[in-house]
């Protein structure tokens, strides 16, 4: 297994799926990556010798990925609470932040439904 800014990226598939297993780095931007490292696309893991590796390394440090980006998002969140924005209260609340119905669905963002039982007359 190959290393890539801390994270064990599978052997078995392509290295452009490989590298979207890093936090921050999704299938356009992996793309990118291995054309500026001038890795071919469709080559999968096991089969890059450690030119390729060490390059597809350097090219991944110069972009804000792991516990860098997660460290911003959770910091960008926190300035919204703070500030107490519209989204703030919302990411406070645990409600969906980008205006999304809640009378009905929601269910991942409010959590299992919490029903309460009719008293018997």
């Amino acid at each position: 297994m190959a290393r890539i800014a801390g994270v064990d990226i599978p052997r078995d598939k392509r290295i452009v799926i490989s590298l979207t297993y890093i936090y921050g780095i999704g299938v356009s931007t992996a793309e990118k990556i291995c054309n500026v490292a001038n890795v071919d696309p469709n080559t999968r893991t096991k089969d890059l010798n450690d030119d390729q590796v060490n390059a597809l390394r350097t090219v991944v440090e110069k972009i804000k990925v792991e516990g860098d980006l997660r460290r911003e998002v959770s910091l960008n969140i926190k300035r919204l609470m703070e500030i107490g924005c519209y989204r703030g209260i919302r990411h406070r609340k645990g409600l969906p932040v980008r205006g999304q119905r809640t009378s009905t669905n929601a269910r991942t963002r409010k959590g299992p439904r919490r029903t309460v039982a009719n008293k018997k007359k």
